[in-house]
């Protein structure tokens, strides 16, 4: 198993926001001090080239983040200002994403110490999501022929609105959602599968439903390929998640996903999405715990 950063680009912010950029640079220290790490097991990734990105989103859009041609509104709506290591830094998280798919191909599983940017349209973004990582990685996949169909197994708290939008006419990316029902985005979209949970969602719920969200998703899709987005906001102390999951909850949410996946042997690249506890150090542990758990099952 390989795993990609990309934390040392950093993103400005707004002063004053508390979007916990730290976690991803704490995140990759916990996996550097981890004994089960590899002498290559960590890695950064190759920027995403515009050729990669205009297959998930249009040419000119591309084009305007590149340049920073983009207006104050639609800056406002993806919640950073724009800087040259913002440009960079999204183009190398769709690029971890990619690379971590074709490890996966080889070694049965990839991570992502980011990604999971799920709320990025075709020609915008939102909600801290410039490039959608996930169609980035799923059609690069599919053009190189190795891959014919992709489930995109979203666990993040919030919709994967873009997500779903960008493939909602594509038969061969199943996109399948279990999230908060009154959390952002408070438009949904239509995934192919969605399952919606209610503030306050426990541990025996939210797995119950997990479990029924698989076995459709498996059933339906009948991948070749999965990119599973880890979130770590249904955390009980997440300030944006409204459910109540421990964090062994979310550890065996992991398990059942990468247990299930490696038993039918399919490969399958994880990110870690959402996190933002109301104590940084509480996402960094259930992130860091889905890395481990990969490691040990894809050892």
């Amino acid at each position: 198993m390989k795993i990609f950063y990309t934390d040392h680009y950093v993103l400005p912010l707004p002063p004053g926001h508390r979007f916990p950029m730290r976690k991803y640079g704490d995140l990759r220290e916990r996996v550097t001090r981890a004994t089960w790490l590899g002498s290559d097991m960590l890695h950064e990734p190759h920027a995403a080239s515009d050729a990669e990105l205009a297959r998930a989103h249009c040419a000119d859009y591309v084009r305007r983040v590149q340049s920073g041609e983009l207006d104050a509104k639609a800056m406002r709506r993806i919640g950073f200002p724009w800087t040259p290591d913002m440009v960079e830094r999204s183009r190398r998280s769709a690029g971890a994403t990619l690379e971590a798919c074709f490890v996966a191909l080889h070694e049965g599983c990839g991570v992502n110490l980011a990604g999971g940017t799920h709320h990025a349209f075709r020609d915008f973004g939102e909600g801290f999501c410039i490039f959608n990582d996930s169609i980035v990685a799923a059609r690069a996949l599919q053009a190189n022929g190795r891959v014919r169909r992709v489930a995109i197994i979203d666990c993040d708290v919030h919709q994967g609105n873009g997500t779903a939008v960008i493939a909602r006419n594509d038969p061969s990316i199943f996109t399948f959602s279990m999230h908060g029902a009154n959390n952002f985005p408070f438009q949904k979209e239509a995934s192919d599968l969605d399952i919606e949970l209610q503030d306050g969602t426990s541990d025996a719920v939210y797995l119950q439903a997990l479990v029924r969200g698989m076995a459709e998703t498996l059933e339906r899709a009948e991948p070749n390929f999965v990119i599973y987005l880890a979130g770590a906001d249904p955390h009980e102390g997440d300030r944006l998640g409204r459910l109540k999951l421990t964090k062994d909850g979310l550890a065996e949410r992991d398990e059942f996903v990468l247990t299930t996946l490696r038993r039918k042997n399919i490969p399958v690249a994880v990110t870690m999405a959402g996190g933002y506890g109301r104590e940084i150090a509480d996402s960094v542990d259930i992130h860091f715990r889905t890395v481990e758990t990969a490691a040990e099952i894809f050892a």
